[in-house]
């Protein structure tokens, strides 16, 4: 019986985890699958392995592994295989198929553009956009940031679209918005790269609380969130997992 494993990213905050299973539950309509579980990578539960014994507790031979995750960064390429690998120890007649972090999409650009539209102020040649990212080690995070970036900058002819991080890559938040207090441009539009709320808005919030008063208007466009177009994006992706699967 096929199942799909919706693998979330989990967080200290409980509205966080609030928004993840309500985001999954929409999901769960359109998805025309048995058996559908949600579990967390960390800070909640059920994590894999329990997402995984619920799958199979409910009678599950196949299950596509979906993360519900932004990019590939260690939690895709280390976290969620090295659960599976434990899995299939437990379970070894179980089949898996993972499907790939949402990535470099054109419903991420989407989204984006709705974030900096839905302001009140419009964005023109003198506006610029700073795109902030959680951050990673891994290489693969930056290059598919700065992919977005451009795209971005291209579909909505954006003067120019900066890209920073958080944590564990560079450029950080305050080196970017040192950068564009010293730029020419009057409005810096600040878009948290993001699917949840929690500390790391948090910690945005508080670095433009912190910045002097300047020529420069600043402007929070809300975070990701779990968009509708987040919805299609996971149906096309168990879509495509069923039918390599029959093919």
């Amino acid at each position: 019986m096929q199942a799909v494993l919706y693998v979330c990213h989990g967080s200290r905050v409980a509205k966080a985890c609030e928004e993840a299973n309500s985001f999954i539950e929409r999901c769960k309509i359109k998805v025309p699958c048995p058996i559908q579980e949600i579990c967390f990578i960390e800070h909640a539960e059920p994590n894999i392995k329990a997402g995984i014994d619920r799958c199979v507790q409910k009678g599950a031979t196949h299950i596509i592994v979906l993360p519900v995750l932004l990019l590939a960064a260690g939690h895709a390429k280390f976290d969620i295989p090295n659960a599976i690998q434990k899995a299939k120890q437990r379970y070894p007649h179980l089949k898996f198929a993972v499907s790939d972090p949402f990535g470099v999409n054109g419903k991420m650009i989407d989204i984006l553009m709705e974030r900096i539209t839905e302001q009140a102020i419009p964005i023109d040649n003198r506006s610029m956009v700073l795109l902030v990212g959680r951050g990673s080690s891994d290489p693969d995070t930056k290059r598919d940031m700065e992919a977005i970036a451009k795209r971005l900058q291209q579909k909505a002819n954006i003067p120019a679209v900066d890209v920073c991080f958080l944590a564990a890559a560079q450029p950080s938040l305050a080196d970017s918005l040192q950068k564009a207090s010293d730029s020419s441009y009057e409005t810096i539009f600040i878009v948290p790269y993001l699917l949840f709320t929690g500390i790391l808005m948090k910690k945005i919030e508080a670095q433009l609380r912190a910045l002097p008063k300047s020529k420069h208007q600043w402007i929070l466009c809300r975070y990701l969130g779990y968009h509708p177009l987040l919805e299609e994006l996971v149906q096309e992706k168990v879509n495509q997992q069923i039918v390599t699967q029959k093919g």
